[in-house]
């Protein structure tokens, strides 16, 4: 005999819901029920080491997907532990918690939010078995209670306000659910689909899962990320990273991670081998694979790591995360902070191993992520002396651009008296080796930073200072270099030019403010340039100052900085540029001279907005200079 129960009353604005807000989510009813499955399985298998009266003690635990093509059906079969008359009527007609009220608010909240949201919201809630209205015109529900003596008893309902409890016929133990699917959601009886579904959300159910007639698992059933890493060989690991992100070379690095206190997980990240995603590539989104228990909840959570930490891959699994409606949302934010928390800590930590006792790894690691890594140093404060030890530069010591140092080691290479990290920016490696500003520090033997990557310029607007040193560039107006380190001996023996007399450089730097204009704050004489021309430098110490060079390369609106032009009143070009302005101050050709000179440095400071345009400048240069004298 069938007995007809109403649904209470947020289980029928819960439905109302699900049915005709979240379309979009449909296929998360199948990882629903075989989590649910799962659950069943995992409490008999608990409750038959107890308890030699379980019916069916010996069946084997599994769960199979049977799809019927001719009656439009779907059925979620397992051996768990199955469910009495009142189970059914207490567990699929009531949600008895506390929270169902903020589930309901949450999803009404999430109607116009990403599919990904919803989905979350049911995972975070637990109430999961009623997303199967999504796709279910009708759901009957068999099951057969573990416990002796107990029938089978079958729930029914159509989603509307009320449900069926009857009497039913099932030979062992555990739960069928037969879905009668909607017109539009008959791709759910393709078997690949179900694959695919159980692959992404349900690989790692520790029960095997079979769709159809098949006899061989869908699913992997072991998390590697759960077991021992000593048990588990490099080929495995690899083999799980590249069918995890489809990448096909092996990852640079892994990261394995468990914690017991105060909450339980288990990770396990990989750095890719490569900062380019291909076009096959899986992860086409920066975040960890979260799962609950090993259920897939979220594929990219990005709230598990910083940003500029997005570069790694891989899984997070926890027995913690808040899944059922009992939790307030504070709990769930409190175990998400802290999770992140750890998994930065545990990241940061083994890129600081890896630098330290495997240099080579590390270098690959930074070749690739350097700019991640740099990001890091302003976007997130509370991590900056974690990342500051990581943080790679070549230098004026460096022959090349892959030849990098710490600036750890930058500092235990201070000469005499040197108190500050001095750096030069460029646009590559070439041009800033040869920058106009380091002629007074090589006359010194002062080191110098080179920063010569476009993120550079957005790092230092959170590195100021190392170790108390302070970061200072070496185009600074105000430098003074004077009791600083020893001038070579080289240096100080070599014949020096005699500047070229006051009132001369007086009126030339006359003559270069006046042809340039607006374009320089101010030309005044050197103090710091030996063996080039001129250079521009900056009266802006702020840590914005270089960031147009940002703006430029995210093809934003940018304004160039107006500097100041300093001139060298030893180097023959001035001196010559001054004969010529004595002898003949019409001469046109001494501003084709100051305007190169000026372009000059602007193209060494990676300021030049069109190089090009020198070009006819430059034939009417050469063209003087081989001019034949009469």
């Amino acid at each position: 005999m069938s007995e007809q129960f109403t649904f209470k009353a947020e289980i029928q604005q819960l439905l109302n819901i699900l049915i005709h807000s979240l379309y979009t989510d449909r296929e998360i009813f199948l990882r629903e029920l075989v989590s649910n499955a799962s659950d069943a399985l995992n409490r008999v298998q608990f409750e038959t080491l107890t308890n030699p009266d379980i019916l069916d003690a010996g069946a084997e635990l599994t769960i199979r997907i049977t799809p019927d093509d001719e009656a439009g059906t779907l059925t979620i079969s397992d051996t768990g532990i199955g469910m009495t008359r009142d189970d059914l009527v207490n567990n699929l007609g009531v949600i008895a918690h506390s929270g169902a009220k903020q589930f309901i608010e949450k999803l009404k909240e999430s109607q116009q939010a990403s599919a990904s949201v919803s989905q979350e919201l049911i995972g975070q809630f637990g109430v999961g078995f009623y997303s199967v209205f999504i796709v279910a015109d009708r759901v009957r529900v068999v099951s057969r209670s573990a416990h002796g003596g107990e029938q089978a008893w079958a729930w029914e309902s159509d989603g509307s306000d009320n449900f069926n409890v009857e009497e039913a016929e099932r030979a062992g133990r555990g739960t069928d659910i037969i879905i009668h699917l909607k017109e539009d959601a008959k791709e759910f009886l393709q078997s690949w689909t179900l694959q695919d579904i159980i692959r992404r959300h349900s690989n790692y159910i520790a029960f095997p899962i079979y769709v159809g007639d098949s006899e061989t698992a869908t699913n992997k059933q072991t998390a590697i990320w759960r077991q021992e890493a000593k048990e588990v060989t490099d080929e495995q690991f690899n083999d799980f990273y590249k069918m995890h992100t489809l990448d096909f070379e092996a990852p640079l690095h892994r990261i394995s991670m468990r914690a017991d206190s105060p909450f339980q997980f288990y990770a396990l990240m990989f750095v890719p081998n490569t900062a380019e995603r291909t076009m096959l590539s899986r992860r086409t989104e920066p975040g960890l694979a979260l799962y609950a228990r090993k259920i897939l909840i979220q594929e990219y959570n990005k709230d598990l790591l910083p940003d500029y930490l997005g570069f790694v891959q891989g899984v997070v699994d926890s027995e913690d995360l808040p899944l059922n409606v009992s939790r307030e949302s504070v709990q769930v934010n409190r175990v998400m902070a802290n999770l992140k928390r750890s998994l930065t800590n545990k990241v940061l930590s083994e890129l600081k191993r890896l630098a330290e006792k495997e240099p080579d790894t590390y270098h690959q690691v930074f070749t690739e992520f350097g700019r991640f890594i740099k990001q890091g140093i302003a976007i997130s404060a509370e991590d900056r002396e974690q990342i500051l030890p990581l943080l790679r530069f070549a230098s004026t010591r460096s022959n090349d651009a892959d030849e990098w140092t710490s600036l750890g080691e930058y500092v235990a290479r201070m000469v005499a008296n040197q108190t500050g990290i001095y750096y030069v920016m460029g646009d590559d490696f070439a041009s800033v080796s040869r920058s106009p500003h380091l002629d007074s520090f090589r006359q010194r033997g002062i080191e110098v930073l080179y920063f010569s990557d476009p993120v550079d310029s957005f790092m230092l607007m959170g590195l100021t200072d190392f170790e108390g040193h302070k970061v200072v560039s070496a185009d600074d107006a105000d430098i003074d270099l004077r009791g600083i380190g020893e001038v070579s001996a080289d240096a100080d023996s070599a014949p020096k030019e005699e500047p070229i007399p006051e009132d001369s450089f007086s009126a030339l730097r006359e003559r270069f403010a006046a042809v340039l204009g607006d374009r320089v704050l101010e030309v005044r004489e050197s103090k710091a340039l030996v063996d080039s021309p001129a250079r521009l430098v900056s009266k802006d110490s702020s840590p914005q100052r270089n960031m147009f060079r940002i703006n430029r390369l995210l093809d934003r609106d940018y304004e160039l900085p107006v500097k100041m032009l300093e001139l060298n009143p030893r180097h023959p070009l001035i001196r010559n540029l001054s004969g010529l302005l004595i002898g003949n101050s019409d001469n046109a050709l001494i501003d084709v001279v100051v305007e190169q000179v000026f372009e000059t440095a602007l193209l060494q400071e990676g300021l030049h907005p069109d190089p090009a345009s020198m070009a006819n400048r430059m034939y009417q240069l050469m063209q003087a200079a081989t001019q034949k004298n009469d």
